[in-house]
């Protein structure tokens, strides 16, 4: 029994380790292939989404752009960017089955989402808001009792706003998107009253809609969305180059310009929870 045992345990050993082998970590792999693939969502202005001639663009596609840079001086080679879309229920099994190395766009990091990949530093913060049609703006939640909310099924924002619909008696229906640019389509119709979304990602849906005017964001939200970059779980050499690059960004304050492109026709004025974010993940070497 103990000879069976021992046995058993060495073949596990081995299959543990020819495991671990197939799939080597990501500088490994980047070095290998000699690329960094990109996941991406398309229609998450201004953090990430897609320009006119279809480039994927915005203020965590920069991110990761600086990114890159600190990988290719991390392995001592040049490296290729692929580009990869991905949804908001496609992302993270995208990094668990390896198709791609780092997730850019609008990611909320949670704990529960721990569980299945890892979280770079901080790179945003928002909070979860309404946006209307002019004319239609309230002020109290009760306003869309008997009313329509869009929002994009697999986010946070979601299971935040049915609480508080239930918490004050709304009796609002919640209609569930693919992505901003259907709920978006939808409001324009009237065939919803508002749509939910990070007050980021509704400030970037007004700044590159054609129609803009006719669309209004309210000033206040109703939940903490801190985002950050998400990368595979237990890779932590390639989060410590992420980490490195982004803290380099904050500490040298080269992340002003960047906040200064996206969010600047919105906002000259960082808000003070922003700079404190910089700061905060400021990490010296």
């Amino acid at each position: 029994m103990k000879l069976l045992l021992t046995s058993t345990l060495f073949f596990a050993f081995l299959i543990t380790n020819a495991s671990a082998h197939e799939i080597p970590n990501t500088l490994d792999q980047i070095k290998q292939t000699g690329k960094i693939r990109i996941g991406h969502r398309e229609s998450e202005p201004p953090m990430s989404f897609l320009d006119n001639d279809a480039n994927p663009v915005g203020y965590s596609i920069d991110l990761c752009k600086r990114i890159v840079a600190g990988v290719k001086n991390a392995i001592g080679k040049e490296v290729k960017i692929e580009y990869v879309p991905v949804t908001a229920n496609s992302r993270f099994t995208a990094l668990v089955e390896n198709k791609i190395d780092i997730l850019c766009g609008s990611t909320t990091k949670t704990l529960s989402r721990s569980k299945l990949v890892g979280f770079t530093q901080l790179t945003f913060v928002t909070g979860a808001s309404f946006m209307t049609l002019k004319g239609g703006e309230f002020n109290e939640l009760s306003a869309l009792d008997g009313k329509k909310v869009g929002v994009v099924r697999d986010t946070t924002t979601i299971e935040t706003l049915k609480l508080m619909l239930k918490e004050t008696l709304t009796d609002a229906e919640v209609v569930s998107f693919n992505s901003a640019a259907e709920a978006l389509n939808s409001l324009r119709k009237g065939e919803i009253a508002a749509f939910s979304s990070d007050q980021v990602v509704l400030i970037g849906l007004v700044l590159t809609a054609e129609d803009k005017d006719n669309f209004t964001i309210s000033p206040q939200v109703f939940s903490f969305e801190p985002f950050a970059l998400a990368v595979k779980r237990n890779d932590a050499d390639f989060r410590l180059v992420v980490n490195s690059v982004l803290s380099k960004l904050y500490r040298t304050r080269q992340i002003d310009q960047l906040y200064d492109k996206w969010f600047g026709g919105f906002s000259k004025k960082r808000p003070p929870l922003h700079n404190a974010l910089y700061q905060l993940n400021a990490t010296p070497e």
